[in-house]
C-alpha cells in the first residue's frame, strides 16, 4: 500500500515585522485608539510581518517552496503535484500554483490552488495525500501564502490587529511507510456571513465590501467546537488516543482559541505549538509556518505523532494527522 510522508518543510516572512506599539502609533495618527496591552491581552499577538507593497503571494510561496525543497533533497523538476492553498491570489486566473511552478522551472506536473481560507493548507494537504495514495503523483508540493495586509481595512481594528503575510511550504513524498494517517475535512456554508471578504470584479469595478469582516464572538464559539470534534474525529479514524499525539500544530488565530482548545481535548500548553504571537494570523500559511519553526527548532521529531488543523471562513475547518 502506498502513503504519503513529509520529508520537508520550509517557510517565509517578510521581512518587514511590525510591533503593536508601532502598529498603535499608525493607527493613532488616523485617529483610532489601541495598544499592545489591548491587542496582547485579547490575542496573544505581539507582532506581525507584513509584505511590502508590490510583493505578492506567488513571491512569498516561492520562497517557501524552495527552502521546502532544499530540506527534502529534491529538484523542482521531479514534482508530480504542486497545490497552494491560499484567499490572497496574484491574480483572478492563472492560478498562484502556476505562478509558482514557473519559478521554479517545473513544467508538465499538476499545479492548481485550493480556497478554503485558513483552512486552505490542511484542505491541500489532504488532497496531495490522496493523489499520491491513488498512484497519481509521486512527488507533491504544498503551499500555503497569504498576503492578507491587502485586504484589511485599517481603520477597523477589531480586524487589522490579527492578520499578517507569510507562507509555509511541505513535500510529500511516496512511501511504503505510513506518513499521514488520517485527515477530516468538513463546512457549513450557512455560516459564511461570521467571516468574509465579499467584494469581487465586475466590469471592470470593484463591486461589494473589499476588506476582510468578522463576528469574532462567533468564529470563536464555531472555532473551539468543530475543531474539538475534528481532533476526536481524526484521532478515532487513525486507531490512537488524543494522549498519544506529541504535538498538535492549531491554526494561529488567537491564542485564546489555542488554549481554549487545548484544555477541551486534554492537551497540554507543552504540547502546543503556538507561533501566533510572533507570526499573527496568516490564514492557509499559518499551520505550515508553524510547523516548520517547530521542526526547525528541534521540538517536533521523526516519529512523532503530530496533529495539524486549520479553521476559517466559509466556515470551513479539517485536521491531518501525521507520523513524521
Amino acid at each position: 500500500m502506498t502513503y504519503s510522508t513529509i520529508v520537508g518543510t520550509g517557510s517565509y516572512l517578510p521581512p518587514k515585522c511590525v510591533t503593536n506599539t508601532m502598529l498603535a502609533q499608525d493607527m493613532a495618527q488616523r485617529g483610532l485608539e489601541t495598544s499592545d496591552e489591548w491587542i496582547v491581552t485579547r490575542t496573544g499577538i505581539h507582532q506581525r510581518h507584513l509584505a511590502d507593497a508590490g510583493v505578492t503571494s506567488s513571491e512569498l510561496g516561492f520562497l517557501a517552496a524552495e527552502k521546502a525543497l532544499a530540506d527534502a533533497g529534491i529538484a523542482a523538476a521531479d514534482l508530480d503535484l504542486i497545490i497552494v492553498a491560499t484567499s490572497t491570489p496574484d491574480f483572478i486566473f492563472p492560478s498562484t500554483a502556476c505562478l509558482i511552478q514557473a519559478r521554479l522551472g517545473n513544467k508538465g506536473g499538476a499545479a492548481f490552488d485550493v480556497q478554503a481560507v485558513c483552512s486552505g493548507f490542511v484542505y491541500a494537504l489532504t488532497t496531495a495525500d490522496s493523489f499520491i495514495r491513488a498512484g497519481n503523483a509521486r512527488n507533491a508540493l504544498v503551499i500555503g501564502t497569504e498576503v492578507f495586509s491587502r485586504i484589511l481595512d485599517w481603520n477597523d481594528r477589531g480586524t487589522c490587529v490579527l492578520f499578517g503575510d507569510g507562507a509555509g511550504a511541505m513535500v510529500l513524498q511516496a512511501s511504503d511507510e505510513p506518513g499521514i494517517l488520517a485527515s477530516q475535512l468538513n463546512a457549513d456554508g450557512s455560516l459564511h456571513t461570521i467571516l468574509n471578504t465579499a467584494g469581487r470584479i465586475e466590469n471592470g469595478q470593484v463591486t461589494g465590501d473589499p476588506f476582510l469582516r468578522m463576528d469574532g464572538q462567533s468564529v470563536f464559539k464555531q472555532a473551539v467546537t468543530v475543531l474539538d470534534k475534528s481532533a476526536r474525529q481524526v484521532c478515532e479514524k487513525a486507531g490512537v488516543q488524543l494522549s498519544d499525539l506529541d504535538w498538535m500544530v492549531p491554526h494561529q488565530a488567537n491564542i485564546r482559541i489555542i488554549d481554549f482548545l487545548g484544555r477541551k481535548l486534554g492537551i497540554s500548553s507543552e504540547k502546543v505549538v503556538a507561533t501566533v504571537g510572533e507570526h499573527a494570523n496568516t490564514s492557509a500559511a499559518s499551520v505550515p509556518l508553524a510547523f516548520d519553526v517547530a521542526r526547525r527548532d528541534g521540538r517536533i521529531k521523526k516519529g512523532q505523532l503530530v496533529l495539524m488543523q486549520g479553521v476559517g471562513g466559509g466556515f470551513t475547518w479539517g485536521s491531518v494527522l501525521a507520523r513524521i
